[in-house]
């Protein structure tokens, strides 16, 4: 089994910071790339950023400039700095990555459970 575990979630004022931090564990052979997906009330999942294994990162227009990724390979963790977060960035933040499973081919994606992000004006 794999289990994509996040944390770091929670309430802040506009203009302030969280990390949210997503960890994979299980029998994992390798991980490609990593990402954050948010999804607000009423919307569409949409992609918020993402990572792959060599580094190379994007990031949605909507969050350049005060959203940073990162990942720790060695530890199968993928973090997501906030600073100036808005009212318009509170959603539920759901962790996602591409693997490939111990004996078995090809690569997948599975998901975290979600973490709320909420922040107020």
């Amino acid at each position: 089994q794999v289990q994509l575990v996040e944390s770091g979630g929670g309430l802040v004022q506009a203009g302030g910071s969280l990390r949210l931090s997503c960890a994979a564990s299980g029998r994992i052979a390798s991980i490609n790339a990593m990402g954050w997906y948010r999804q607000a009330p009423g919307k569409q999942r949409e992609l918020v950023a993402g990572i792959t294994s060599g580094g190379s990162t994007n990031l949605a227009d909507s969050v350049k400039g005060r959203f940073t990724i990162s990942r720790d390979n060695a530890k199968n963790t993928v973090y997501l700095q906030m600073n100036s977060l808005k009212p318009e960035d509170t959603a539920v933040y759901y962790c996602n990555a591409r693997l490939q499973r111990i004996g078995y081919l090809g690569t997948y994606d599975y998901w975290g459970q979600g973490t709320q992000v909420t922040v107020s004006s």
